[in-house]
């Protein structure tokens, strides 16, 4: 299976895992780190399941569905919890990219099990 067919959820997981890595640093600038301690604990997962995702999906692994159905639902706890603290820019945009994540992994997901 050719990984062009999951080229926008590759692409969407690789924003989300750039803007998690970049939420995560700058909240661990912020002045209330530990008011932050979920939100930097999630970006630091959904980065890495994002990053996994992609080189499932990359690779044509046989776990690329199961794969992305978690990231989708680790995507969402990730949004929720940004969106929680949206009056910081990284936040907002960080939720954003989850938000966008979580739908094409949703999408692909269904879109293999179709195939």
């Amino acid at each position: 299976m050719s990984h062009q067919k999951f080229q926008d959820c590759i692409d969407a997981c690789s924003e989300c895992a750039v803007e998690c890595s970049h939420c995560e640093s700058e909240c661990l600038n912020e002045q209330d780190v530990k008011m932050l301690a979920r939100c930097i604990k999630l970006n630091h997962d959904c980065a890495a399941i994002c990053l996994f995702a992609m080189q499932a999906m990359a690779s044509g692994s046989e776990f690329a569905e199961k794969i992305c159905k978690l990231c989708a639902e680790i995507c969402t706890a990730c949004a929720e919890e940004c969106e929680k603290h949206a009056h910081m820019e990284h936040c907002k945009n960080c939720a954003e990219a989850c938000r966008k994540c979580a739908v094409e992994c949703s999408n692909m997901s269904k879109l293999s099990t179709v195939s």
